[in-house]
């Protein structure tokens, strides 16, 4: 990871144009400023075949803030990247030749639809790269499809049915629009192709249509990102939103004056590509284009990293007190779950890496602390299941009661079965920094071994560790979740290392 570079992207979309500043080239981008202003470039394009003209008096004072804001802030490169509007409008090339004429040296590239469909795979892949099924990014101009399979690419398009663009199609009559989108999927086979798979959806009309369920539900993680519906939940959602007069949409706490216009044809567009893929359940994404032109800065080293395990990794070499004491953990845990999965691995690697991350916390304050940051972490490496699963396994690490109120939230997502491996790898890790103080030189100097129905603890002999009270307490408590009888032995030094 290359933690110290900043790079920015510029969206110069139909509806806003979004100033994006990234810290660092790693696996799970990090986003230290986002700032939007709604130029609605797009406004009208549908009957004058030109962009808005108060949208592009607005846009240029904008964009020369930008270019002032990255270059305060040092980032390099700074790309704007254009879409529907300004390659559908005839007025399109001769507004993007000004922005150039104003800031020379920053590129502008008026995206192909094609391009835009790319972009848009390659920024959900890398936050959901095992994505399979059909990708949705609904805008303001257009509606960009691309076919999944396996986390890899197939067929695409661009079909102008953006939000701005079926409003003026629409002219107010629903049945228009819902007219005008059928009219568009029919021709694209591929999307009959994803019966019973996935729809990922990308844009921000569709993100608010996940908070208001969000909301609605009292889900307990106000977190976009892999937020799922089944398709009777999405198709239910949708009928709702359609339904509701605009006085009733207005009310809606949460979404602005301007998102609330497009979630109608949010809506009849969501229920439309449900009903043409046949899916089976709709995924939100937060990334999207930007992530996807993020994605292309990445060195391929770190493309190739599993994004789970390098999530951890990053929290770890973040707040962590050693580098070495986490694949230390991996190893002194493994005995312990001899029936993971794969994915159960990967999880248990993860939070050995984030073990630590509560080390600089107010002692008092630490289990929920350390529960919050991996809970609430901006990253888009975990899913749901792996920010609830991570979030009780350091609550109990750091010796949480497991009944205190605030894991509410990861014991709701969380089956029974995860809940008692996220108590047996927490209780485990609390173990092994009592033991070892944080440190692989002692961690070392100790080990588990599961007999058939006894949890051994070995100790090397004159090794700084030793069965104290708090390694007794632990150990018989570790032993009851286990179901097994805790038992202590002392061997030589040089058998233990």
């Amino acid at each position: 990871m290359t933690a110290n570079r900043r790079l920015g992207v510029v969206d110069l979309g139909s509806n806003s144009v979004r100033l994006v500043i990234y810290q660092g080239l790693s696996r799970n981008p990090l986003v230290i400023f986002n700032e939007k202003a709604v130029l609605a470039l797009g406004r009208g394009l549908e009957a004058s075949g030109r962009l808005n003209e108060q949208g592009m008096a607005q846009a240029l004072p904008v964009l020369e803030r930008y270019a002032l804001v990255a270059r305060a802030m040092r980032a390099e490169p700074l790309e704007i990247l254009a879409t529907a509007a300004l390659r559908d409008a005839r007025n399109g090339e001769a507004f993007a030749a000004q922005v150039r004429r104003l800031l020379p040296g920053i590129p502008l590239s008026i995206l192909s639809g094609a391009e835009e469909a790319q972009f848009s795979a390659r920024g959900l892949l890398c936050g959901i790269p095992e994505a399979d099924g059909v990708l949705g990014d609904f805008g303001g101009g257009s509606l960009e499809l691309v076919a999944l399979a396996g986390g890899a690419t197939g067929a695409a398009a661009s079909l102008p049915v953006g939000a701005l663009r079926l409003a003026d199609i629409a002219g107010g009559d629903m049945a228009r629009a819902r007219a005008a989108v059928e009219a568009a999927l029919a021709p694209h086979r591929f999307l009959r192709e994803a019966q019973g798979r996935d729809l990922y959806l990308v844009g921000g009309a569709w993100r608010a249509l996940a908070r208001i369920h969000i909301a609605q539900t009292g889900y307990p993680l106000h977190v976009v990102h892999h937020y799922t519906l089944s398709r009777e939940e999405a198709r239910d959602l949708t009928g709702v939103i359609t339904a509701l007069p605009r006085r009733s949409l207005d009310r809606i706490p949460g979404v602005s004056r301007r998102r609330i216009e497009a979630l109608p044809y949010a809506a009849v567009v969501l229920r439309r590509l449900l009903r043409v893929s046949g899916c089976r359940r709709v995924v939100f994404s937060a990334n999207g284009l930007r992530e996807g032109w993020y994605w292309n800065q990445l060195p391929e080293a770190e493309r190739r990293q599993d994004s789970v395990l390098a999530a951890g990794r990053e929290m770890g070499l973040a707040y962590g007190r050693h580098p070495e004491t986490p694949p230390a953990l991996v190893r002194w845990t493994a005995p312990l779950f001899a029936d993971e999965t794969g994915y159960e691995r990967r999880l248990r690697e993860a939070v050995c890496w984030a073990s630590d991350i509560g080390a600089c916390e107010h002692p008092d304050y630490r289990p929920e602390q350390a529960y919050l940051r991996m809970l609430r972490q901006p990253g888009i490496g975990f899913d749901h299941h792996a920010r609830a699963y991570l979030a009780l396994v350091l609550a109990l690490r750091y010796d949480a009661d497991p009944a205190a109120p605030f894991t509410a939230p990861a014991r709701t997502l969380l089956d029974v079965g995860d809940a008692r491996r996220a108590e047996r790898l927490g209780i485990a890790l609390r173990l092994a920094y009592t033991l070892s103080a944080g440190t692989p030189e002692l961690l070392a100097r100790t080990s588990l071994r599961v007999e058939t129905s006894r949890l051994v603890l070995r100790l090397s002999d004159g090794g700084g560790v030793f069965a104290g009270e708090s390694v007794v307490r632990r150990l018989e408590r570790l032993a009851e979740v286990m179901g097994l009888d805790p038992a202590t032995e002392i061997g030589a030094a040089e058998a233990a290392a």
